[in-house]
């Protein structure tokens, strides 16, 4: 018996250390190079070192995976080469077509590799193709925003070459990575980190060549090793993509029916390669007219929303220039800073018997550019800098018929600077600073962050630590402020745990080029989660969290409130899941923000407005996302001690594939809350205090999307979207200074109830007609500017009704034709 249990332990041993030890493959170099044609048939593939042995990363952890996958890895003066053979059944093999970056979720085999250039175990290039031969590409780094399946900045796009073909028992994938799409050190003899992934949809199953334990911190850190690259011979790296759009534009008012204007542009982005590591990204004359529409939203809230990046150039290998936080890249090109102020002065009066004849909504820009790479000590250095034009309003005098100019942006630099020193142990220590130059006496700002990650050697422990200076230079004098964040914890194992504090001074402000939502906090939250990873009889995954969060005004150093987390998040075996979780609020606590007073958020000291303790509980999940029909559901409730003061949340989605090519997809939101408190936009005509509102609070969302693949580098995209806030109010207060309020009768409080709508439509349709060329044709349609708050709440009191009035509102059109081309300095060379 004790024999056998010696075995046992024995081989488990020898097993963990399996696990535990990266994994080598070496790479030969080969001439001539093999055909991308999806077959390994060729010479240069005999013979070549075998990577094989792929262990479960998902649904559970640390098996030997379903099926075999052997993996060859090849290179020239030009590329590296890599050849995987994906044994399976090929009648089991889901083929669905996806757009680029999109395989998630979708019915579709993947394989991928990464590559860790300077193996430094934290940044790397992830490569992945379907069973379609689509191609998806990202940025591994410690800052980029991760999910399930999804491992770096997928916004990032490569120029590389994939090839897919079936064979009786299995498929093969082969890829050609040029030179010119990576980066590396200069260094004779190179070892990378390099790493393999396989997906099989059938079985929902992740497996990595060199295993990728959840319970362990980090991803770049847990790669294998590729050796045997000498001599690589870097090609020269540059690059022109020259585009040209044109289109028509319609656009409704109020006052002068609809605007049209032809629009037309042409620019080109470059890319150029100062050495094997340094790159210079550049756009001349940008236009970025075929983007996303934003989610726009009634926003009733002291602050302002952060919206998503969709712009190309502004999301693509900005990895680097995003890890302190520090620059939100929407502040370049963005609204013109006295756009709403005029809108405002003409409405009310200011420019009595004048009408605004021009008033751009785009900041545009003479250009941008971006230089970035890393030393073969593991040095990044990143400079971004943009030039935003001047942008002037026309306003017209009636009687006169005379024009006058209004600036209401001037002239101004953006720039960016970071140094990121890459340590051992996945540790690093980073220096940002951001600079905005505008020209005259307009507002100048800067910001200067310093980022330290430390890590034990084991990868158990981590601290963190990230101070900040804002200094704002202006007419008045100027003010500066000050940051810093700090954390430390257990970051690996089934149980970790960790407290964080956040200190922002009352005149920390870095939005200039960055984003801050809320000055003057000091937060300490204390959290603690463990997960399990293993399958057992019910679930193949578990985790439990729990936190407790404390916020105090740091300039008053007043209580503001208190918070209990919790959730449990389960995967059933059935690949359904569930999450539960809840928040709450003990005591009653305090707003300094929702008054608005003083105006400036900077500004102190705060008027407060007292809050009531409450609870929210939440449960929320998802089905099988192979099924043709795909459901996800979110159900929320809370609850205050004051009468008749529920809030709701209802949300529903689901996703349906009719087949291969034809996707889907409807998501349903509706929040209501039965006793909003917050300001009325109105204050005390003598005194001018803020006036306090309670109020029914209504929103609903509709999004509506679809996709047709017709090849892998074809297809068409459509993305509705309807959004509808009623706001009733029912009683109106006055605010005491201690926070609490008294009921006042001298308004008529239907008189300032809100109704508003937004809508958009945007439909792209996109063809890759060659590698990095593209042509897009694209249509908007939206709901007037003008016409957001006009449906009027009584006559259409529900959502239906505001939806079918839409149809009867005016809306605007634009119609956009967008033709890129590719050119590769090595690809004119070889032609010549």
């Amino acid at each position: 018996m004790l024999k056998k249990l010696a075995i046992i332990f024995i081989l488990m041993s020898s097993w963990v250390m399996l696990l535990a030890q990266p994994k080598t493959i070496r790479a030969l170099k080969m001439t001539p190079a093999p055909k991308i044609d999806g077959s390994i048939d060729d010479e240069a593939w005999k013979k070549v070192p075998v990577a094989t042995d792929f262990i479960t990363n998902t649904p559970v952890y640390g098996k030997p995976a379903s099926a075999k996958t052997e993996v060859k890895v090849l290179y020239d003066n030009s590329a590296i080469y890599i050849a995987a053979y994906i044994y399976d059944d090929p009648s089991q093999v889901r083929r669905q077509f996806t757009p680029r970056d999109a395989e998630q979720r979708a019915d579709v085999d993947y394989f991928a590799v990464f590559l860790d250039t300077y193996k430094d175990r934290q940044n790397a290039f992830q490569f992945l193709v379907t069973s379609r031969n689509v191609q998806s590409d990202a940025r591994v780094s410690p800052q980029a925003v991760t999910s399930f399946g999804v491992y770096g900045d997928i916004s990032w796009d490569a120029v590389w070459e994939s090839k897919v073909g079936f064979h009786k028992d299995g498929w093969v994938v082969e890829m050609k990575i040029p030179y010119f799409s990576i980066r590396f050190s200069g260094e004779a003899t190179q070892d990378w980190g390099i790493q393999f992934l396989r997906f099989s949809r059938r079985l929902n199953e992740t497996s990595f060549w060199n295993p990728v334990d959840p319970n362990v911190s980090g991803f770049a850190n847990q790669f294998g090793d590729l050796s045997g690259l000498e001599n690589l011979v870097p090609p020269l790296r540059l690059s022109f993509s020259p585009y040209i759009s044109g289109g028509y534009r319609s656009t409704p008012t109020l006052t002068e029916g609809y605007k049209t204007e032809w629009l037309r542009s042409g620019g080109m982005d470059v890319k150029y390669g100062i050495n094997e590591s340094f790159t210079i990204d550049a756009t001349l004359v940008p236009d970025f007219g075929q983007v996303i529409s934003d989610n726009i939203v009634n926003n009733i809230s002291p602050f302002e929303i952060q919206f998503q990046e969709n712009r190309p150039f502004f999301t693509e290998g900005t990895e680097l220039f995003n890890k302190a936080g520090v620059f939100y890249s929407r502040r370049v090109g963005a609204e013109p800073t006295r756009y709403q102020q005029l809108l405002d002065e003409v409405n009310n009066g200011f420019w009595n018997g004048y009408k605004i004849t021009r008033n751009p909504t785009v900041t545009p820009l003479f250009n941008a550019i971006k230089f970035s790479g890393r030393t073969r000590n593991n040095l990044g250095i990143g400079i971004f800098n943009a030039v935003g034009q001047p942008v002037n309003a026309r306003l017209n005098q009636l009687l006169t018929g005379k024009d006058t100019f209004l600036l209401t942006e001037p002239l101004a630099n953006y720039n960016v600077i970071v140094l990121d020193q890459a340590l051992k142990n996945r540790s690093s220590v980073t220096f940002t600073n951001t600079n905005v130059i505008r020209n005259g006496k307009e507002r100048d700002a800067n910001v200067t962050g310093i980022d330290l990650a430390l890590y034990n050697k084991k990868n158990t422990y981590g601290l963190v630590l990230s101070p900040r200076y804002s200094k704002i230079f202006d007419s008045l004098g100027g003010y500066d402020g000050f940051s810093n964040y700090f954390e430390a914890g257990k970051v690996s194992g089934k149980f970790q745990y960790g407290i964080s504090n956040q200190i922002r001074s009352a005149k920390y402000d870095p939005n200039d080029l960055g984003f801050n939502l809320a000055p003057n906090e000091f937060t300490t939250d204390l959290s603690a989660s463990y997960n399990v990873f293993e399958a057992t009889d019910k679930f193949l995954n578990q985790r439990y969290s729990i936190g407790v969060k404390q916020i105090y005004l740091y300039e008053q150093f007043e209580q503001q409130q208190t918070t209990v987390t919790g959730s449990a998040f389960w995967v059933f075996k059935n690949f359904w899941d569930v999450t539960v979780s809840t928040e709450i609020q003990p005591f009653w606590f305090n707003d300094f923000f929702e008054l608005r007073t003083p105006q400036d958020i900077f500004a102190t000291p705060r008027q407060k407005l007292r809050r009531p303790r409450n609870y929210y509980f939440d449960i929320s999940g998802s089905s099988d996302s192979r099924k043709k029909l795909y459901v996800n559901w979110n159900l929320g409730f809370a609850e205050s001690p004051l009468p008749n003061d529920p809030f709701y949340v209802t949300e529903l989605g689901a996703r349906y594939r009719f087949g291969d090519r034809f996707t889907l997809s409807l998501n349903f939101r509706r929040r209501h809350d039965n006793g909003q408190f917050g300001y009325s936009f109105e204050r005390d005509v003598l005194t001018g205090d803020p006036i306090l509102a309670r109020r029914k609070y209504t929103d609903v969302t509709t999004l509506f999307s679809g996709t047709y693949n017709f090849t892998s580098r074809m297809n068409l995209s459509f993305r509705a979207r309807h959004f509808w806030n009623k706001i009733q109010n029912t009683d109106f207060f006055r605010v005491l200074d201690d926070g609490n309020w008294v009921k006042r009768n001298d308004y008529i409080i239907s008189n300032y109830d809100k109704n508003y709508n937004v809508f958009n439509l945007d439909v792209f349709y996109t063809w890759d007609f060659k590698l990095g060329s593209r042509i897009i044709l694209g249509w908007k349609n939206w709901l007037g500017t003008d016409y957001q708050f006009l449906t009027n709440g009584i006559q259409f009191p529900t959502y239906i009704d505001n939806a079918k009035e839409l149809v009867n509102t005016p809306h605007g059109n634009e119609l956009t034709l967008r033709f890129i081309y590719f050119l590769n300095y090595e690809q004119l060379r070889s032609r010549r």
